[in-house]
């Protein structure tokens, strides 16, 4: 859950994320979170982790192509984020309002910055595996700045439960590797995510996803 609050030290807006898997938790009396089962405390407590990581991880890059994490902590049985209160819309809202197809200089403009981001989080090792149109925010008036959203690290986690009620990868953005648990992933995963980004920016639709691909090409 995401809140908009103020920063009453800095006075200024910030938005503050809580970890809260509504599937596995609810308010057990005031801001208290409680698992729902105890059949769901070992999911619950993964997706945990991978949240506070993230958080820990994010707060450590600094560029403006990443969110920036001011602040986080543990309290009332689950974590929460700060982060900047960022406006603007997702490429993938912003593709819809355009006449035609964004030209090349547009694209390139946007490519440079997210090209940046990760380069940053490449040389840590860290990989962010869901690049796709939702996931990248255009900020300013002009929406011509983006912002890489969403490292789903507590999404990942939760994936491990048998509903599978959070999503690892977009289809049609999703590398191959993503597919299949037993490849290694790498800086190559995040390149496919932008490459196929860019496709749906030119061709309106997602390209067609990398499973069906791989059956369908005929490639020695």
């Amino acid at each position: 859950i995401v809140y908009l609050a103020t920063d009453h030290s800095l006075q200024r807006r910030v938005a503050l994320k809580e970890y809260m898997p509504s599937a596995l938790a609810a308010r057990g009396g005031g801001s208290q979170v409680q698992v729902k089962s105890q059949r769901y405390r070992e999911t619950f407590d993964a997706g945990l982790k991978s949240f506070v990581n993230e958080a820990r991880l994010l707060a450590k890059f600094d560029h403006p192509a990443l969110v920036k994490v001011y602040r986080f902590w543990e309290a009332n049985g689950t974590a929460y984020m700060v982060m900047p209160y960022y406006e603007g819309v997702t490429l993938k809202e912003l593709l819809r309002t355009l006449p035609k197809p964004p030209d090349e200089p547009w694209l390139r403009a946007m490519l440079t910055p997210l090209s940046g981001a990760l380069e940053v989080i490449h040389a840590d090792q860290c990989f962010h595996r869901g690049i796709a149109p939702d996931n990248v925010m255009m900020l300013g008036g002009s929406h011509d700045r983006p912002l890489l959203l969403d490292f789903g690290a507590a999404r990942r986690a939760l994936d491990a439960e048998p509903q599978k009620l959070f999503p690892m990868y977009t289809p049609g953005f999703a590398a191959p590797e993503l597919y299949r648990r037993t490849q290694q992933l790498g800086p190559w995963t995040d390149v496919y995510g932008v490459g196929a980004s860019m496709y749906g920016c030119l061709c309106g639709q997602p390209p067609q996803p990398a499973d069906q691909r791989e059956l369908e090409d005929k490639v020695p």
